[in-house]
């Protein structure tokens, strides 16, 4: 059952009385969870019917007997318990789970990690509630899922704006819904968001980004790499080298797959890269320009790179120092 569901069917006044949400991705469990706590009940109910714990500070006993009384003036009553992963004794409650309250919705958020199915308790909350697993969204899925939230709040968004967004902030999709609704504030009567907007109010140069930076590698245009790290070394939040040499590791790698992949055609590589043909497209000219060794080379360039990024047999050289050595060896030696 995904979010969706669970929101739509409580607009339904359809519930269960155990809810568990799990898994990696905390958005979608954040979600659902700021809605149980403030739609499920009306205000006039939940000052006497809401009860919310935290795992660090809860204790077993006590959730469990919230969970057992009975609604005040009302037909059903909320208790949710935050942050379980760090209850201690939360075995206890399977108790609970074995015989809950129809009158009680009990909901938990278990972040960072996902019961084992094997166990009896999984199948207990199975049984008698819901389990919600919110998994990591994929790498070339995001692009999708940036333009369907930004339609799903009635804009448009550019190719190249989606692909900034990604590339900088990744599949923290918290984050990036914070700095879609930033952006949208600033549009006044627009409605398609450009790469500009994402400049001015993200705060992630068009022309100076690990995209950018990519982009010069591929093509070998050293002189357009040294720009873009040059600008890194003054502006050194812009890209920090820590988040440069993965997603630099990232790309290689998606092309070094590519040998192994049976259609190596535009069409058949496209999901590795966003489903963007664009991407795909440079990403077979980047493996003609490279080849084989090329790629392989690269890859162990980064590697290196990225242990010397971290002090590893490295006396402390400067992150900008570090990336311009990296680029002429990668074009020189690819």
């Amino acid at each position: 059952m995904s979010a969706e569901k669970i929101i739509n069917d409580w607009k339904k006044k359809l519930y269960k009385p155990l809810y568990w949400l799990e898994g990696e991705e905390d958005y979608y469990i954040d979600q659902v969870m700021s809605y149980a706590e403030h739609n499920i009940l009306p205000e006039s109910e939940a000052s006497f019917n809401l009860s919310v714990f935290y795992g660090k500070d809860a204790d077993w006993s006590a959730v469990v007997n919230a969970c057992m009384r009975y609604p005040m003036f009302a037909e059903k009553q909320v208790v949710l318990l935050k942050e379980a992963q760090q209850m201690r004794e939360i075995d206890k409650l399977e108790s609970y789970f074995e015989n809950p309250l129809p009158s009680t919705i009990f909901v938990a958020s278990f972040k960072e990690g996902k019961l084992d199915k094997r166990k009896k308790v999984y199948k207990t909350i199975q049984k008698n509630g819901e389990i919600f697993t919110s998994e990591k969204i994929r790498d070339y899925k995001l692009p999708d899922w940036i333009t369907e939230t930004v339609q799903s709040k009635g804009y448009a968004i550019s190719s190249k704006a989606v692909m900034l967004l990604a590339e900088h902030i990744g599949n923290d999709l918290s984050r990036i819904i914070n700095e879609v609704e930033k952006v949208t504030v600033n549009l006044g009567k627009r409605k398609e968001i450009t790469d500009d907007d994402i400049e001015n109010y993200v705060g992630v140069s068009k022309e100076y980004n690990a995209f950018e930076l990519q982009d010069a590698l591929s093509k070998k245009d050293l002189q357009k790499a040294i720009r873009i790290i040059q600008y890194f070394e003054g502006n050194p939040k812009a890209a920090p080298i820590q988040l440069i040499l993965p997603a630099l590791y990232g790309y290689f790698s998606k092309l070094h797959a590519i040998f192994g992949m049976a259609d190596k055609s535009e069409a058949g590589i496209k999901p590795l890269f966003y489903n963007n043909p664009f991407a795909a497209k440079q990403a077979l000219e980047t493996l003609r320009i490279y080849g084989y060794n090329g790629v392989e080379q690269t890859l162990l360039l980064l590697h290196e790179y990225n242990l010397r990024s971290i002090g590893i047999n490295d006396t402390g050289t400067e992150d900008a120092s570090l990336l311009k050595e990296l680029v002429v060896k990668i074009m020189s030696n690819a």
